[in-house]
This record gives C-alpha cells, structure tokens and sequence, in this order.
C-alpha cells in the first residue's frame, strides 16, 4: 500500500474484518482496498508497526511497441522504394558504364 510492503502474518487472527480480506490482498498493491475500507486513526498507526519495506513505483519492464508483421513489412518495404526513387542514378550510371566499356574493348 503506498509503495510500502507489509507482513501481516502475525495479525490474521487478530484483523476485525477477519484474515481473507488481508489474504486477498497478498502480493498485490492494496491501496484502494485499505482506503475504501475507512480504516481508523490508530488503525493507520498499527499498520507502520506491519511494514517491513518499500517499493520501487518505477516499472521494471519498460512498455515495448507492438508491430505486426504486415506493419513491419510494409515499412520495410516503402523504405526500399524510397531508397530506389533516390538512388537512381547510381544503377543507371553503372549500366551505362558496362555498355560503354563493352563497346570500347569490342573495337579493339
């Protein structure tokens, strides 16, 4: 709750709501719970005595981009077209070379 880790084990039997409220709770923020609950002054107090830790809120597994194949190809592909509408001249200039070069070494 609030990035704090708790152990509550030793308070199950004691907890007025009873022990399957905290145990539905178990490894996962419990918060909203906690909050929706209207839990008392000294209630807030007994549980500082229960934590044991905090949490790190950062996310350890950064959010990736999901691209589908034909996204993917589609990119990848307009990428080549591009890249040919730009570089046209150096196939049209190599052509032109290998024709030129072939019709010299025949003259001689």
């Amino acid at each position: 709750m609030h990035c704090q880790v708790y152990d509550v084990s030793s308070y199950l039997d004691e907890h007025p709501g009873g022990d399957d409220v905290l145990l539905r709770a178990t490894g996962k923020d419990a918060t909203d719970e906690f909050e929706d609950a209207g839990h008392s002054k000294s209630a807030r107090e007994l549980m500082e005595s229960f934590c044991i830790g905090e949490l790190d809120p950062t996310p350890a597994i950064p959010k990736l981009e999901i691209v589908s194949k034909k996204q993917e190809l589609e990119g990848v592909s307009q990428k080549v077209i591009n890249l040919g509408k730009q570089y046209w001249v150096i196939p049209v200039a190599v052509g032109l070379s290998v024709v030129v070069s072939f019709l010299y070494l025949r003259k001689k």
